[in-house]
Order: structure tokens, then sequence, then C-alpha cells
């Protein structure tokens, strides 16, 4: 656990000393609209959901509030629990993942904002969850291959997984990370919708996200595996994005979303977060997702360094 604080020059000294006595506090400066407000922020525990929890912090601690880092939770399912059992206050999730997995519908809504919407009502009513603005980030799930490998068999779509499933069995192998393996949105609903049931379990691998892409990269046990669309590895390392031409995966718009409570208690908390939500895309969030996964830079400076550009931090 990591608290920060944004000190001017003339108490910087008497607060160093007030941090080392009490590293697990503090954060605001006493002044602003979220003045004595006390937030625990997470995410989930790839760089994108990170860069976004820092930016949340940053951007409420600058209005005021004292927050606490709990960023990088392990999995969906953790990171939702510890924000409806109280543990976090906020933390950024997506559209498809709220529609899919938290409220169990099945059948995605094509318009971004409509399936937004039907989000925020039925989360809200069911389940006591805000969702607080829409961003156009939409970090969806896909398949992809090495472009040399897509081009040496014939995938550009992933109807061409069931073709060359149906033609030699052996020459598709899988990879993907336990989530999506066991998520109603990712691979059981892909291999019901692709016709790839018979693929054999020896050829799908289950193992960590970043080993995904350096496997694909790097030839190994896969040759098609899970990725996101906004990560910037997609690019570093030449991969193919296979067409969903089935259209199975939903959209996956990002959004702050809070206990119902907490958006009740602290109204200024969206004003605050609804123009950063609206300033980010696919283009911006594959920049700054590569400054982390790819340059090494730590979320916290990437997210601040953006903000301050963007105009968002006194």
């Amino acid at each position: 656990m990591r608290s920060r604080s944004r000190l001017t020059l003339a108490t910087a000294v008497t607060a160093s000393l007030l941090l080392t006595a009490c590293s697990d506090t503090g954060g605001g400066d006493g002044e602003g609209p979220l003045a004595g407000a006390d937030l625990t922020i997470g995410s989930k525990s790839f760089a994108e959901s990170i860069i976004l929890g820092h930016m949340t912090m940053l951007a409420l601690e600058n209005a005021g509030a004292n927050v606490e880092d709990q960023t990088g939770i392990e999995s969906s399912a953790n990171v939702r629990t510890a924000l409806t059992s109280g543990d976090i206050d906020l933390y950024w999730e997506y559209t498809g993942t709220g529609w899919i997995t938290y409220l169990g519908e099945t059948e995605p809504i094509a318009d971004p904002q409509q399936q937004f919407d039907a989000v925020a009502e039925a989360d809200l009513e069911e389940n006591g969850v805000a969702w607080l603005a829409r961003s156009p980030i939409n970090n969806a799930y896909a398949l992809a291959a090495s472009t040399e490998t897509a081009q040496d068999l014939g995938l550009s779509s992933m109807s061409d997984l069931t073709a060359l499933l149906q033609d030699n069995p052996e020459a598709l192998t899988l990879c993907v990370e336990s989530e999506f393996a066991a998520r109603d949105d990712g691979l059981p609903g892909v291999l019901e919708t692709y016709d790839l049931q018979d693929l054999p379990d020896g050829n799908i691998s289950t193992v960590g996200e970043a080993i995904i892409y350096t496997e694909l990269r790097d030839g190994g046990t896969c040759n098609v595996g899970e990725v996101f669309a906004t990560d910037a590895r997609i690019a570093a390392f030449d991969l193919t994005v296979l067409e969903d031409d089935r259209s199975f995966f939903p959209i996956y718009n990002a959004s702050p979303t809070v206990r119902a409570e907490t958006d009740e208690e602290y109204p200024e908390i969206a004003e605050i977060l609804t123009p950063i939500a609206e300033a980010l895309d696919n283009e911006t969030m594959a920049e700054l997702n590569a400054q982390v996964d790819i340059e090494g830079r730590s979320a916290d400076d990437v997210a601040e360094e953006w903000l301050t550009d963007q105009g968002f931090l006194d």
C-alpha cells in the first residue's frame, strides 16, 4: 500500500516528516471540492487499469481528497468484490464485463451508448453500483497471431480458425489467461460461436497475460492467443488481430464505477472524472500503455504526465 501527496515547496520538509511517520495515510491538502473525503482507489492488475487508477487518485487528490492506493488487484472478480464489499471506493470497469459477467446477460448491445446506458441502469438497480462516464476507450478482447503466422496459416478472421480446425486440427494452438478461460464473454463463448469445440484440450494453454504476447511473438506453445485491443504490444510485437466476423465480443468501453452511496455523498467525483474519461480513446490509451509495458515507466508517472499535459491538474 502506498499513499502520495502533492506538496508545495514551502511545506515539503514538514510534510516529508509526516509521511515518514504515517506512510499509509494522507493525500489531499485540505482544500478543494473533495476536502475531507477519504477514498480508496482500486484497479485490476494490467497496465491500463493501473494507469486509470493512478489518474483517478491524482485527480481526486488534486481536488482535496485523501486517497489510498489499492491498485493492482488480481482478477476482475476480486476487484469487483472489493468495490461491492466496501474495501475500495472506486475502480474503472468495462461495459462488456459489466453486462456479461456481472449482470449475466448473453446478448451484447451493438450501440456503445445504448450498451453503457443499459449497464449503468441495471447495475445501479440490481447491485447499487454507479457507472459515472463512458470513455471512448474500447478495450475489447480479441484473438491475434503474429503477422507471419497469420499469413502462413491464412488467418484474417476468427472464422478462419474454424476452417483451419476442420482442415488440420493439430495446426491450431491457442493461449489464453485464466480469467478469459472461464468467462462467458471469453473462451467458452468463442469456442461455441466459432464452432471450435473440437479443438483438442492439449492445444489450449492457460498462461499469464504477458506470456501470451511473447509466445505469439517468438513462437512456442501457441500460434493464436487472447489479446486486448488497446495493448501496445500488438503493434510492437507485429501481431495481427483477427476480425471478430461473427460479432461475438461485446463493446468494452471503460468507466469509473463507484457504489451508489459514494456517488450520492460525493457527486464531485463524477464531475472530476467525466472530462478525463471523455478525453481518452484507444490511440491515446495504447500510447500510455506502451510507456508502461514496453518502456518500463511507472503507471503513476505516466498518469501524472498525461493529466498535467491535458490540463487536469493544477
